[in-house]
C-alpha cells in the first residue's frame, strides 16, 4: 500500500503546483492588462497648428488665427514673411527687439511657440537659427538638413538646450523620407529626435501605423494633415476625416506608445481662407485623441 500511496502523493502535490502557477500567471497577466489600460487613458498629447498653414498671413495674423481654433501652441516656420511690422523679414534676421515683439504677441494671444522649422544651407545659418531659437524660448527646431551638417546640429541643440528633429518630406523630395533614414540620423546623436509627417508618408506610400511603430520612442512631434490618395506624390491635401488616412488607428498606436508630444495641425489647401477647415481639423484630432 505505501508504494501505492507515494506516486498518488506526488501526482497530487505536482497538481497543486500546476494550479499555483496558473493562478500567478493569470493575476499578473489581469495586471499587465489593466496597467495598459491605465496609460491609455492617461494619454496627453498637445495639439497645436503648424504657422505654416497660415503662411499668406503677417506673424501677428497666423498667430490670432491660430489662437481661435482653440489651441494653445503654434510651430513657426524660419522663412515666413512676418509682415509689413518686420519690413517683411523673416525671424533668422531679427534683431533683439523685434524677436520680443514677436514674444509679446504671443503671450497677449495667450499662445506658446514651442518648435520652428528651420531652413539652412550653411554652418553659419545653423547656428544663428539656434541663436534665434534660444531667445524665443523654443523647445526644438525641425529641418531636414544636409547630413554633413548632422554632428554640428548635434552639438549646436546640445549647447542652446534646444533639441532638433529630423522632418520628413516625401520620396524624392526629402533625404529622409523613410524612417529608416530619420533614424540612421539621429544615431548616437542624443540631442536629435524625429518629428513624423503623416501626410508625407502617404504620399511616399508607406504605412503610417508601421511608421509609427518603427520610430517608437523616437518621436517628439507630429505634422498630421490628410490626402484624397495613397502613394501619390501629387496628392491633394484635404480636411483631416476628410481623406484616406484612418487616424482613428494613427491615434491607437500613439496611445499604445503613451505618446505625450505635439500635435501640429498642418492645412495646406485653400491659403487665403483655410481657417475653417484648420478648426475641423483640430476639432476632429482634438476628439479622436480623448476618445
Amino acid at each position: 500500500m505505501k508504494f501505492r500511496i507515494f506516486p498518488i502523493l506526488i501526482v497530487l502535490n505536482i497538481l497543486v503546483l500546476s494550479i499555483f502557477f496558473i493562478s500567478c500567471n493569470h493575476s499578473t497577466a489581469h495586471k499587465k492588462i489593466e496597467t495598459n489600460s491605465d496609460s491609455l487613458k492617461n494619454l496627453s498629447v498637445k495639439i497645436g497648428v503648424a504657422l505654416y498653414s497660415f503662411n499668406h498671413f503677417s506673424f501677428e495674423e497666423a498667430v490670432r488665427k491660430s489662437k481661435s481654433t482653440g489651441v494653445n501652441y503654434v510651430e513657426g516656420f524660419s522663412f515666413h514673411e512676418l509682415g509689413e511690422s518686420y519690413r517683411n523679414e523673416r525671424i533668422a534676421n531679427l534683431p533683439e527687439q523685434d524677436l520680443l515683439q514677436l514674444k509679446e504677441i504671443l503671450d497677449s494671444n495667450k499662445i506658446k511657440m514651442v518648435s520652428m522649422y528651420a531652413d539652412a544651407k550653411t554652418l553659419a545659418e545653423w547656428e544663428q537659427l539656434f541663436r534665434q531659437g534660444k531667445r524665443l524660448g523654443l523647445e526644438f527646431l525641425v529641418g531636414e538638413p544636409d547630413i554633413s551638417f548632422l554632428d554640428d546640429i548635434n552639438r549646436l541643440a546640445g549647447e542652446n538646450n534646444i533639441k532638433f528633429a529630423i522632418h520628413e518630406h516625401a520620396k524624392g523630395i526629402s533625404k529622409y523620407w523613410h524612417p529608416d533614414s530619420a533614424l540612421s540620423a539621429i544615431k548616437d546623436r542624443g540631442n536629435l529626435k524625429i518629428c513624423a509627417d503623416i501626410g508625407h508618408w502617404v504620399r511616399s506610400g508607406l504605412d503610417p501605423v508601421e511608421c509609427l511603430k518603427k520610430l517608437e520612442g523616437n518621436i517628439i512631434s507630429l505634422h498630421v494633415k490628410d490626402l484624397d490618395s495613397f502613394g501619390n506624390i501629387n496628392a491633394k491635401d484635404v480636411n483631416i476625416s476628410n481623406g484616406i488616412i484612418e487616424y482613428p488607428k494613427v491615434m491607437a498606436e500613439l496611445k499604445r506608445q503613451a505618446f505625450s508630444g505635439y500635435i501640429f495641425i498642418e492645412c495646406e489647401h485653400d491659403w487665403e481662407n483655410n481657417l475653417k477647415d484648420v478648426q475641423e481639423s483640430v476639432n476632429y484630432i482634438t476628439k479622436i485623441s480623448q476618445e
